[in-house]
């Protein structure tokens, strides 16, 4: 396939064959970045466990130090005074019975969703419609919870939630790559600490196989696995 003339500029920024540092990767990103909208710093790594086994499911949640540089939609599910006060916390909307019947129509303007314990029966008949979109709230990430205003000023703050895929891959999104470059690499220690204290002790085997960083338009760098530890 021939390489276009943005990816031939770009393949002199870095060498594909070379694993860097958190701390270079982040460099080069930044100042490979030409285009006119401000790119997001992802992460992907890849995980020597089977996802098929209930104990090797990795999911989990991580508040990102510096947040993510991204505007958050939050609905809460509550009823009477907590839906007040998921509002005061900063929640774009909260209530009950309006929004379910909003969702059944296919309303989804929406980054994440939290909700009290007593509301879930009846959102939970909505499974089929959320959770293909990654909206459906768990307790394991927080989001189905009594405290309401809790999640609802973690979220806001950076708290992101993140799952192994099939193939044993995370992916997840970091922060905005005009983040200082200080923030970014605080931002993407805080996850991989995350990943590493989850491992599972059925994992036989290197636990961290390949970690890449990359931007939305820029080139997937490979990083040093000794940074992590396996």
């Amino acid at each position: 396939m021939q390489k276009s003339k943005r990816n031939k500029v770009l393949s002199k920024t870095y060498d594909k064959n070379k694993e860097y540092s958190i701390e270079e990767a982040i460099k080069i990103l930044k100042s490979s970045s030409e285009v006119k909208f401000v790119e997001t710093l992802d992460c992907a790594i890849r995980l020597g466990v089977d996802p098929r086994h209930a104990d090797q499911m990795i999911r989990g949640t991580v508040s990102l130090p510096n947040g993510t540089g991204k505007e958050v939609k939050v609905l809460v599910i509550a009823k009477g005074s907590k839906a007040q006060d998921a509002l005061d916390a900063g929640a774009d909307f909260a209530g009950f019975e309006e929004y379910l019947e909003k969702i059944k129509s296919g309303w989804s303007d929406i980054d994440v969703i939290i909700a009290m314990p007593d509301t879930m029966a009846e959102l939970g008949k909505l499974g089929k419609v959320l959770g293909p979109k990654g909206l459906m709230p768990n307790p394991k990430s927080g989001t189905v919870t009594t405290d309401v205003a809790k999640a609802v000023k973690e979220v806001k703050a950076g708290k992101i939630e993140f799952r192994v895929e099939k193939a044993g891959i995370v992916h997840t999104s970091l922060g905005k790559l005009n983040f200082e470059s200080e923030k970014l690499t605080e931002n993407t220690k805080a996850f991989l600490n995350t990943i590493i204290k989850m491992k599972p002790s059925s994992a036989k085997g290197q636990y961290i196989k390949s970690l890449y960083l990359s931007s939305t338009m820029g080139p997937g760098l490979k990083i040093i696995r000794d940074e992590v530890a396996s």
